[in-house]
This record gives structure tokens, C-alpha cells and sequence, in this order.
């Protein structure tokens, strides 16, 4: 390209002197804006965080990828969104900050995590959270109940050992591990989430505090497994858990006193299916 100074100065009438100082004060006076704004947008992701609705990066996003920004489009479009957003993080905070989450079961989360990615959740204001969180500790007991109920529907009654009527005094479970040529490991999903809920059904009877997802039976059963060269039962307090190559798990509870009350529950919904006891 050349440069030869004439160049810059014989074509005045294309790019006028005019011109060229109103787009460099702009850029500066735009550039001090965006400063101020990145300031401004600090404080009020710190300020949003502190109350459980996310950063910035969080609510301004208009997909989980990071895919555009909310604050590029029309105020109202944009403001509708990002409230959305952070009231649903808000509602996500309270409901943990709560122990609500931790009476429910897996697919109670699930369904409870669906409903925050809806457009209608309510606002944040003092009447809805005082209204919904009054709601939620009446139905403490019920939701807990429906957790029991929802377990037992679910496990496996393909062996003579699993009583489709109550829990006995050991289940078996299809696909827990996984096995190959070389070791036993444990299966991601749904049955990961069964045997996690087991626990946590038990440790609230038990009147313990649940432990963090990341020690929980499935995190210490996993460790287990994957430090045997050759299989071993892995046992705790509540299980002994034996663990086959065709994918199977042995699940025997330790504390039938505990067993007992969750038959009660069962009992309690479905009256008469615990005559065999």
C-alpha cells in the first residue's frame, strides 16, 4: 500500500477533516462509556451475586453456550429476559439456602429445575417468596413421602429377593456398575441417582445432616470400586453393596429399624401391601 503523503491530503472531499474529528471524539467519548458501563456492570454483577443471581456472564447470555448477549437487543426484549434470568438463579438459591432440595428426589429436582426455565416463574418479590416458601414447609412431609413413594416405584422387582410390596432387607438393582476386560466401574445415570436418593431417604430419617453430592454414597462407592483390582463389597453405615459383571448391584441395608420407616410411608399410600411383613 502506499503511503506518500500527498496521498492523505489530496482527497479531502472523500474524507473531510470534519469527519474524521467526529469519529475519533466518538470512539473516545464512546470508549469512556463502555469504560463506565464495565464499571457499572461490576457492581452490579457483585451486587446480584451476593443474593444468589449469578454474574453477569450469567444472566446476560442469551443461551447456556454463551451465544449472544442480552444486551445488545431492544430494552424490552432485553430487560424481560435478564430478569428472568436472574430471578430463576434467585429461586435455584433459595430453594438449596432452603433444604427443600434436599427432601426431594432425583426427578422432583429435574422437574423443579424445568419449571425455572419457563417464561411465567413468578417475580422475586417478599409476597412470592414468602408465599411459596410457607407452601413448601407445610408440604414438607409430602414432599419428602412422595421421594420415598417415587424410589420404591422405581427399583427393580425382577428378583425373589426384591418384595414389590415393601423394602426388604436387600434389593438388587439392574445396570449399577459397568464391567469390561480390565475392572468394575460405576454407571452414570438414573440408577446413580436411585442408590444417591436411597441414601439421602436414610440420613434424613436418621435425623443426620446430608452430606455434600460430592462424598455422598455414589462419589465413596465409585472410589471404591475403582481402587479394587478385583471386586470387594464396599459398606458404610446404612450399605453393603456387592457388585457383579453383569452389571448388577447387591444393595443390603444395615439398619432395618430405618427400612421399617420407610415401609410405613409405603403402607401409608398404598394400604394393605405390607400384610406380608
Amino acid at each position: 500500500m502506499s503511503t506518500e503523503p500527498e496521498l492523505l491530503t489530496d482527497h479531502t472531499d472523500i474524507i473531510c477533516s470534519t469527519s474524521i474529528e467526529r469519529i475519533v471524539t466518538s470512539r473516545h467519548a464512546a470508549l469512556k462509556q463502555i469504560e463506565s458501563l464495565h464499571s457499572q456492570l461490576c457492581d452490579v454483577s457483585l451486587l446480584i451475586s451476593s443474593i444468589g443471581g449469578g454474574t453477569v456472564n450469567d444472566w446476560i447470555s442469551k443461551q447456556a453456550h454463551r451465544n449472544g448477549c442480552w444486551l445488545t437487543e431492544k430494552i424490552g426484549t432485553a430487560m424481560k429476559a435478564m430478569t428472568r434470568n436472574i430471578d430463576s438463579r434467585i429461586w435455584r438459591d433459595l430453594m438449596l439456602n432452603s433444604g427443600m432440595m434436599a427432601l426431594m428426589d432425583a426427578q422432583a429436582r429435574e422437574q423443579w429445575y424445568r419449571n425455572l426455565e419457563q417464561d411465567n416463574i413468578p417475580e422475586i418479590s417478599e409476597e412470592n417468596i414468602l408465599n411459596t416458601f410457607e407452601q413448601l414447609h407445610h408440604s414438607k412431609a409430602d414432599v419428602f413421602e412422595h421421594g420415598v413413594i417415587n424410589l420404591f416405584k422405581k427399583l427393580s422387582w425382577d428378583y425373589k429377593s426384591n418384595n414389590p410390596c415393601y423394602f426388604g432387607k436387600k434389593i438388587i438393582v439392574n445396570s449399577l456398575v459397568t464391567y469390561n476386560s480390565w475392572r468394575f466401574s460405576l454407571d452414570w445415570g438414573w440408577r446413580r441417582d436411585q442408590l444417591a436418593d436411597l441414601e439421602r431417604m436414610l440420613y434424613l430419617l436418621d435425623g443426620k445432616a446430608i452430606p455434600d453430592n460430592r462424598g455422598d454414597v455414589t462419589t465413596r462407592l465409585s472410589e471404591h470400586i475403582n481402587q479394587q483390582s478385583v471386586p470387594a463389597p464396599y459398606e458404610d453405615e446404612y450399605f453393603k453393596i456387592t457388585s457383579f459383571q453383569k452389571g448388577t448391584g447387591h444393595i443390603v441395608f444395615k439398619r432395618q429399624e430405618l427400612v421399617d420407616e420407610m415401609n410405613d410411608i409405603v403402607a401409608k399410600h398404598y394400604p394393605g401391601m405390607l400384610a406380608t411383613l
